[in-house]
């Protein structure tokens, strides 16, 4: 019976640690932050692709227009969208590194000294 009543109230401790997290100022910064970055690349990607989306269903002769040889511009636009996801996945890292992965780790170490004794 004691150790139910104990995997009770660390279930409890649990809850209230991660309330206690998510309402620090701390955790409230980094997910502003996080949302500064991750929301307006997506945007941004997005209107990329669906740009060119609608650019290849309604402007099919824009895109048949040869640049070299056989490749034409739908060709050019569609290998462009591989190099932006590559290109907004390096961003993002860069970004997580230097940012974001600093401050999460000094927010879990903050609060995983007030649980040392477990």
């Amino acid at each position: 019976m004691s150790s139910s009543q104990s995997g009770g109230s660390s279930q409890a401790d649990g809850l209230t640690a991660y309330q206690e997290i998510q309402a620090s100022e701390e955790f409230q910064d980094l997910r502003k932050r996080f949302r500064a970055f991750v929301f307006p690349m997506t945007a941004g990607f997005l209107i990329w692709y669906f740009l060119y989306v609608l650019t290849v269903t309604f402007l099919p002769e824009f895109m048949s227009i040869r640049v070299v040889g056989n490749i034409n511009l739908g060709l050019i636009f569609g290998l462009l969208q591989f190099v932006t996801t590559f290109a907004i996945t390096m961003a993002y890292v860069r970004w997580a590194d230097k940012v974001f992965d600093p401050r999460a780790d000094a927010l879990a170490a903050k609060f995983a000294e007030g649980d040392s004794s477990k």
